[in-house]
């Protein structure tokens, strides 16, 4: 999934977790899912962002010559204005594009 290109809300919606835990069944498991997922996100976002960043970065020591890019200030502003990864990875938990499965409930079906 594609974080740049969801339709998650960029701020705080109230959600129904009983509506979210009839996937599980528990509540406690959904919200470790969809933490889990955020993580992911998180790491991919930030990832992407010291990527873009890099090019930026001045390996000179003198702390006197510090300046403003407008580039790496819209990059960064960009990534602020991104629906932060817990709402992209409670979205996506909705939609169904999410994969889990937990080990312990497949050894007891055995």
């Amino acid at each position: 999934m594609d974080y740049k290109k969801t339709n998650a809300p960029t701020n705080t919606v109230t959600r129904d977790m009983m509506a979210l835990a009839d996937m599980t069944g528990n509540v406690y498991e959904t919200v470790r899912i969809i933490g889990k997922r955020a993580n992911q996100i998180a790491v991919e976002m930030k990832s992407d962002l010291e990527k873009k960043l890099q090019e930026f970065a001045s390996y000179n020591d003198n702390l006197e010559e510090v300046f403003e890019n407008r580039e790496q200030i819209e990059i960064s502003r960009y990534y602020e204005k991104l629906p932060k990864p817990t709402l992209i990875a409670a979205q996506e938990f909705t939609e169904g594009k999410v994969y889990f499965k937990n080990p312990a409930k497949e050894k007891d079906n055995i």
